[in-house]
């Protein structure tokens, strides 16, 4: 047994002899109220008040990170509780865990099917097999039909993520560069406790903002007036969304602009300024102006922004 010190300290519990038939049935009947005695024992002697805080038995394979994990709670918090000094754990020492509120959205319950594993039960609900593992507390990946699982939620929100299912070649930091967002953002709403990814695997990816704004190349006899004119913006706002400091542009710079709402119309047979203008209800000034035109001459096929 491992008290709060550090300092391992042995007990030996004597529950009666069992060379007498009295006490050897006396043992068969109540072993389990024996043992929650000593358990009740041995946390009152360490100090903890039964009721308060749950209790966890440290099993092969298992962490400070796992156990907190599981818990909802912190190493550091796990570590204070119990006042350990170091990350090492031995398999039987009783941890004690602060008592959290859990809330019944933060999981689900299934009930495993013939022919389920894990990996297709964790891809179905959005986690990970780790996760399912550490939730319910498993020595193994095996399962039996019937059994009932605690499954952690994630976020689903349609509003808020779109769905991603990986393919060959695919790793964190090429989805994460695609949808413009990070490696730990995708980690955090997908609860992956790695940077490994498997074919088929669904990833949540957080849904791209509309921007105001597009990024426009500059070409050669490009002004900021006439950039301008031809997208409904001014000098000064271009000046101002882009840092400049002069009126100066240089062939293949990149300029933020505004969005603006335009129709565009494609130039046919038989079309000049004047119809067009007719059809939208503008003039033929207007339109001159937003394509930064400076005749009245059209060709077919010729993109006009209306």
């Amino acid at each position: 047994m491992q008290r709060n010190t550090g300092i391992t300290e042995p007990i030996t519990v004597e529950y009666g002899f069992l060379d007498t038939t009295a006490d050897a049935e006396k043992l068969k009947k109540n072993y389990q109220k024996y043992a929650e005695a000593v358990v009740r024992a041995v946390l009152n002697y360490i100090g903890y008040t039964e009721g308060t805080e749950n209790n966890y038995t440290v099993k092969k394979g298992d962490s400070l990170y796992s156990i907190a994990k599981k818990y909802n709670i912190s190493v550091e918090e796990l570590k204070a509780t119990n006042n350990l000094t170091s990350n090492l754990l031995s398999i039987g020492q009783i941890l004690v865990i602060p008592e959290i509120e859990k809330q019944p959205e933060d999981y689900s319950i299934y009930t495993v099917q013939k022919g389920d594993t894990l990996y297709g039960i964790a891809n179905k609900y959005n986690t990970t097999v780790d996760d399912i593992i550490i939730y319910n507390n498993l020595s193994s990946t095996n399962l039996t039909v019937g059994q009932k699982l605690l499954i952690p939620n994630v976020y689903t929100e349609s509003d808020q993520y779109d769905t991603y299912i990986v393919q060959k070649g695919d790793s964190l930091y090429k989805i994460a560069n695609e949808f413009n967002t990070t490696v730990t953002e995708l980690m955090k709403i997908n609860n992956l406790s790695s940077n490994l990814l498997t074919i088929g695997q669904k990833l949540l990816i957080p849904k791209k903002q509309v921007s105001n704004e597009f990024e426009y190349v500059v070409k050669a006899g490009d002004s900021l007036y006439s950039i301008a004119n031809k997208y409904s913006t001014t000098v000064d706002e271009i000046k101002k969304k882009n840092n400049l400091t002069s009126n100066l542009l240089t062939i293949g710079q990149i300029l933020k602009l505004p969005k603006v709402e335009n129709d565009t119309y494609i130039v046919k047979s038989g079309d000049n300024l004047y119809s067009i203008a007719n059809k939208y209800n503008t003039t033929v000034d207007e339109i001159k102006k937003k394509n930064n035109l400076t005749s009245n001459l059209l060709t077919i096929g010729q993109v006009l922004i209306i």
